[in-house]
């Protein structure tokens, strides 16, 4: 579908075929990014991974996530913050059982809370500050703006306002973050942090900082604009990962009960889910499949930008033009999925899909040279927090809710959240020397 946005020309894409033309094919000519006001602003120049140009800065700090930062070594080192950040949530549901909780609320603090031991090492003393920050930066990057349709009258910026919030938001985000790194900058200079202790995120940027060696300095802007990537693209995509996963199977028993056995099966005598266990828990992982087809973090991926002109399927697409991925649609095509609004696991248990971008009718995550590099962080807060969920509690709706009629409806941004939160009154589960 071709739109006409003011100065842009932007093509919405929703299917797999020209996907795969798009993000495959012709994926170098499709791996730039176009200028999105707010973003820019909000990532110093868009200096972070997601909306960085195409380039050797780009290929540079990709480099540094997918060989540093976001490796799988990496992730499993951080696995003791998952599980002690997962327990206190088990522990304060487990001290509300039988009461409504808001259980939407509680995941996305948890998810904040693991990120930000991943990134920083500890949770940010302006926890709750930083958190609603990068609330109101996903929302103000959300949908489109005026001032993104006609990119050539940067005053639109201002006359609407939009310069001035996204600035007022990266002066408050932009303290919490130097301060963080001049803490840390001092615990290095001290040998506070040494060799055997757990490296968080901030602190692996400052020692490739330190050594240099790159194509570009490494300044404190690019690493609290990677930072933010983590924060903005982890934690959110995360939290509602989890909570459309819990929307799921409340809304279908059959599924919520077979994949409550599973991991009560799998992690009997335990009295708790390990990571080492999570492998085994072969449905779950369908289930996180499944969701993230219906319920992709991005419905509409982040937009690319031709850097040449491009024929598609006998179509001639000039340079500069906008390409939009609608994964969402991509996900729910009858072409390639049998009833395709169904939630039904199931479907995933011959199928070759992955989250690597190979099927191009499942890309949850992106597919080509821009995919998501943070894939193993992300599942990793979903996986767990999930099992432990369905080990310890059992669930229903409040106010006696029949199962199919929780609302489900999508509050559409750049990420894809419950309209309403998600409310469920929790029941600790027999202990198992009882059952």
């Amino acid at each position: 579908m071709h739109l006409q946005l003011g100065e842009i020309s932007t093509i919405v894409v929703s299917s797999a075929e020209i996907a795969k033309e798009v993000m495959i094919t012709h994926g170098i000519i499709f791996a730039d990014r176009p200028y999105v006001a707010a973003l820019d602003i909000l990532t110093y120049g868009s200096r972070d991974i997601a909306m960085a140009h195409y380039g050797n800065y780009w290929r540079q700090i990709r480099k540094i996530c997918t060989v540093e930062l976001l490796t799988a070594k990496r992730v499993q080192s951080f696995e003791s913050f998952r599980q002690e950040e997962v327990s206190a949530l088990v522990k304060s549901i487990s001290s509300n059982q039988g009461s409504p909780i808001n259980l939407s609320k509680k995941i996305f603090s948890l998810t904040y809370r693991i990120t930000s031991r991943a990134a920083f090492g500890n949770v940010c003393n302006d926890h709750e500050l930083y958190s609603s920050v990068v609330d109101e930066i996903v929302k103000l990057g959300s949908g489109f703006r005026v001032a993104d349709m006609y990119p050539s009258f940067r005053v639109l910026e201002r006359i609407s306002g939009l310069r001035q919030k996204a600035e007022a938001l990266l002066q408050k985000s932009d303290k919490i973050l130097q301060d963080i790194i001049n803490e840390h900058r001092a615990g290095l200079e001290s040998e506070i942090i040494g060799e055997e202790a757990k490296e968080d995120l901030v602190t692996v940027l400052l020692k490739i900082q330190q050594l240099g060696g790159l194509e570009f300095p490494l300044t404190d802007k690019e690493i609290k604009a990677i930072i933010w990537d983590i924060f903005g693209g982890g934690g959110e995509t995360s939290s509602t990962s989890v909570d459309w996963a819990m929307s799921e199977m409340m809304r279908n028993p059959r599924v919520l009960k077979k994949a409550q056995n599973e991991v009560r099966q799998v992690c009997h005598g335990k009295g708790d889910v390990d990571e080492a266990s999570i492998k085994e828990l072969k449905y779950l992982a369908l289930v996180i499949k499944e969701t993230l087809r219906l319920h992709p973090p991005f419905p509409l991926l982040l937009p690319r930008e031709s850097r040449e002109n491009c024929e598609i399927n006998g179509y001639q697409i000039p340079s500069k033009t906008k390409v939009i991925i609608n994964a969402w649609a991509i996900g729910r095509d009858p072409k390639h999925w049998s009833e395709a609004e169904t939630f039904y696991p199931e479907r995933f248990l011959n199928s070759s899909s992955d989250f690597k971008g190979t099927d191009l009718e499942y890309i949850p995550f992106g597919a080509g040279r821009r995919i998501c590099p943070g894939i193993l962080f992300a599942l990793s807060n979903i996986e767990l927090p999930l099992a432990k969920l369905l080990y310890h509690f059992d669930w229903e709706l409040p106010n006696g809710t029949r199962h199919e009629d929780l609302d489900m409806t999508e509050d559409f941004g750049v990420t894809m959240s419950r309209k309403d939160d998600l409310i469920l009154i929790p029941t600790n589960r027999i202990n198992e020397s009882t059952e």
